[in-house]
């Protein structure tokens, strides 16, 4: 694998990592679109739309169809292209700098440490992606007059631009740094953790199935930590400009609001469509990745 990884160049990693994202989203997109929508719910104490995720699941499709579970995929997808072939690139090149010069890896704190550089790096150039996906993926739970009604990721980004200026891409992008630090550092250790504790045993060895409960039992530790940050990082992406006010002053200020107008539970709404769509879409991502790299290594390295 590390022969693999060092032949393969910088340029092809980056694509694969944003490619397999994309491959991956393309199965998760519905529940994403399912945990904006709860995480949104009720907000500043109003009555809420859904009552949980299956609720939410039969209203949007009841209300608007098959193709209203996806909305927001544009805007997802443009998201991996960026947050995931910067991430896993940046990482990726991190690791080959900071190996010894025989080959050997870092130890696991510095790759954790390593990885939340590299996902704070990703969530920066993600951000205007991100913010398109949680407009996007909201617009279907108000009244027609009040939708902003995207056509396209691309149609978001430039109204965005036109209406609300260059900077508003960026808007939220200091906790979507922060939850992408929280998910990176919960992530790696659970993950690591949570493999070696499986093949301790007798009944898994090192197989996608093993990797699959892995990424399960991660995706649980990942979710709980992270989504206090997911949802204040949900809100001020979403949220309008009121007289010239904005409804949120930052990070804090939403958590605050929440807590006092929804109770301090509010802060995990959502919690099951992101934990079901973190761990499939984690497994999902690295199938592909292997499988592009064997792809690689089987019609470009045998040829040398």
């Amino acid at each position: 694998m590390s022969k693999q990884q060092q032949v393969i160049p910088t340029g092809v990693k980056f694509l694969f990592g944003g490619s397999a994202g994309m491959g991956a989203t393309l199965f998760v997109q519905p529940l994403d679109l399912v945990k904006n929508r709860l995480q949104l719910s009720g907000e500043g104490g109003q009555q809420k739309m859904y009552k949980n995720s299956w609720d939410a699941v039969t209203k949007i499709l009841k209300s608007e169809g098959i193709v209203g579970i996806y909305n927001g995929l544009s805007a997802g997808l443009l998201r991996q292209a960026t947050y995931t072939t910067t991430r896993l690139g940046v990482y990726t090149y991190l690791i080959d700098a900071f190996s010894s010069p025989d080959g050997t890896p870092p130890g696991f704190f510095k790759k954790a440490g390593l990885g939340m550089t590299a996902g704070a790096c990703g969530a920066f150039v993600g951000t205007p992606a991100e913010i398109s996906l949680i407009r996007m993926t909201a617009d279907g739970r108000l009244p027609p007059e009040q939708r902003r009604g995207y056509t396209s990721v691309f149609n978001a980004l430039s109204r965005m631009i036109k209406e609300e200026g260059l900077f508003t891409l960026w808007r939220g992008c200091l906790p979507t740094i922060g939850r992408a630090i929280v998910v990176n550092a919960a992530q790696l250790a659970s993950y690591s953790q949570a493999k070696q504790q499986l093949l301790s045993t007798d009944y898994f060895k090192d197989d996608i199935f093993c990797h699959f409960v892995a990424s399960m039992i991660s995706g649980l530790i990942t979710t709980a930590a992270s989504m206090p940050v997911d949802i204040a990082k949900t809100r001020i992406q979403n949220m309008k400009i009121v007289d010239g006010k904005p409804e949120y002053k930052g990070a804090f200020d939403v958590l605050g609001k929440v807590i006092r107008n929804e109770g301090i539970f509010s802060l995990w709404k959502g919690f099951t469509p992101y934990y079901f769509r973190l761990g499939p879409h984690t497994v999902l991502t690295f199938i592909f990745l292997e499988q592009m790299n064997k792809f690689y290594k089987n019609t470009f390295m045998t040829r040398n």
